[in-house]
């Protein structure tokens, strides 16, 4: 978008939030970069240039406008939306691949060289994966410094930054502040918008906000991550969805609590270095760097659709923090209830999770990982014997490398690996491509819940046939299942009071 440059020029003197991720406006005269919705007059246009990220401005000499402070604006939304390499790399950076790893560790997971990976990413956003890493580290710097106690030195190697210096230099560039300016001009007890925090005490906790674009409807994606809670590993607690998250460095508790214009996220983490990945993958959970105006646009052109979309626009997709985890738990919820699923699960958690310490609630493990459930004994799962083999070749397959689903898969490539386990159909590959892979096309004909509210709605009731009819809501057909499943009375449909 940022090669439009009237379109651009139009949403910046209209100040439209529902641009910001998408590009970046850089001042010449004054060297700033804001987002599209910043709330200052705006330049002229002869002054405005245009950026694909954060990073690119950085690169090219400009710094954070301390007004709009555009390092805190939601993520793009292409890199939900698109299974390209570009698309997948982000979705590494984003989560934290190439500070553990360097860019040969992202080159070497998507399958390309690093020359190539560095040419397509400069392309596309103006910056390679060593810049749009460093943006990243900045935002983090930034929001610890913000929102704890913790002495510089502890927040430059939690940030990832090598050293203390690199630090201090890389602040003072992006944010044209000093790393105690930022401190020293921030009040402690107050708030701050788009992503900032307040000082906390507690030890490894911190108070977030997770920014979005709206609208947002938090009941089905609060219900739906409320309703299937696997006991131990997730809850509903005091309004908020609280869950163990299994990080690079260490663990962590997120609590995630709907708000008007924000998500209020409180993290406690064994290790601040996993700060940047646990937000990721929170904010990928919540699916909040959707841009829910597009998606609601094209599923209204529908007639059947367009009333579910007028009484409650805005709907995401409920996904998850790990996409093993994820494809475990469908397996285990084939043809049984929510509450079946939820049993099995919690028999596995209790018996092969890692223990937690949660001071603030009722959780107590992580979720176990494929090797723990490739050691146990298929004969001790309550399960038929199909299902079994189904499981056990599953977490066998993911526990030696032979199947790997993460950010960075290939949805293609994915679909097809899982489509040749024993027990896997369309609807198990759909479910783990649409809420583990991200596909925001994913599609499920054969779903119960898709199939009643066809029938309620008019909809062609067999699988092909409803299958050829939604080809006019691509390529949003998993918001057009949110809404769908939305006419039932089950759980997954309310917030949780």
């Amino acid at each position: 978008m940022h090669t439009d440059t009237e379109h651009c020029v139009r949403a910046v003197r209209s100040k439209d939030a529902r641009f910001d991720g998408w590009f970046f406006t850089a001042v010449l005269t004054t060297r700033i970069y804001c987002r599209p919705s910043c709330p200052v007059v705006p330049p002229k246009p002869e002054n405005m240039t245009f950026y694909p990220s954060a990073a690119a401005c950085q690169q090219a000499g400009f710094r954070a406008c301390k007004r709009c402070r555009p390092d805190t604006s939601p993520g793009s939304p292409e890199w939900n939306q698109r299974a390209d390499l570009v698309a997948r790399a982000m979705r590494l950076i984003g989560d934290g691949i190439v500070d553990r790893e360097g860019v040969p560790g992202l080159a070497a997971r998507l399958g390309y060289s690093t020359r190539q990976i560095e040419r397509q990413l400069l392309a596309e956003l103006g910056a390679g994966p060593l810049a749009l890493a460093r943006a990243q580290r900045a935002q983090t710097a930034r929001l610890l410094v913000e929102t704890t106690a913790l002495p510089m030195a502890e927040i430059a190697f939690a940030a990832g930054f090598a050293s203390i210096r690199t630090f201090n230099d890389t602040v003072r560039e992006v944010f044209a502040l000093s790393p105690s300016e930022l401190r020293a001009r921030l009040p402690k007890t107050r708030t701050q918008s788009g992503g900032g925090g307040t000082a906390v005490s507690a030890p490894g906790a911190l108070n977030l906000r997770l920014p979005f674009r709206a609208p947002l409807n938090p009941d089905n994606l609060f219900g739906h991550l409320a309703a299937t809670a696997v006991p131990g590993v997730e809850e509903w607690r005091d309004g908020a969805y609280r869950r163990t998250l299994r990080l690079p460095y260490g663990h962590g508790i997120a609590a995630l609590t709907p708000k008007s214009d924000h998500i209020a996220c409180r993290l406690t983490l064994s290790d601040l270095r996993d700060l940047p990945v646990a937000i990721s993958r929170c904010r990928r959970m919540l699916d909040l760097d959707a841009d829910p105006v597009a998606v609601d646009e094209q599923l209204r052109t529908d007639p059947v659709l367009a009333p579910l979309v007028a009484k409650a626009p805005g709907r995401r997709v409920p996904r998850t923090v790990d996409e093993a985890e994820f494809a475990v738990r469908a397996v285990l919820g084939q043809q049984v209830s929510t509450a079946a699923a939820r049993t099995h699960a919690a028999r596995l958690v209790m018996a092969y999770g890692d223990p937690v310490d949660d001071p603030e609630g009722g959780l107590t493990h992580l979720f176990p990982t494929p090797w723990a459930l490739a050691a146990l004994d298929p004969e001790s799962l309550a399960m038929p014997r199909t299902r079994r083999a189904t499981f056990t070749t599953l977490v066998a397959q993911l526990a030696d490398g032979t199947l790997h689903l993460g950010v960075e898969s290939d949805w293609p490539e994915a679909r097809a690996r899982l489509l040749a386990l024993p027990g896997f159909g369309p609807w198990t590959v759909d479910v783990i491509a649409m809420r583990a892979l991200g596909d925001p096309d994913a599609f499920l004909p054969t779903d119960l819940g898709i199939r009643r509210a066809a029938q309620e709605l008019g909809l062609p009731s067999t699988p092909a046939a409803l299958t050829a009819r939604a080809a006019a809501w691509r390529p949003w057909r998993a918001y057009a299942v949110q809404y769908l499943w939305a006419t039932d009375s089950h759980p997954i449909n309310f917030l949780p009071v």
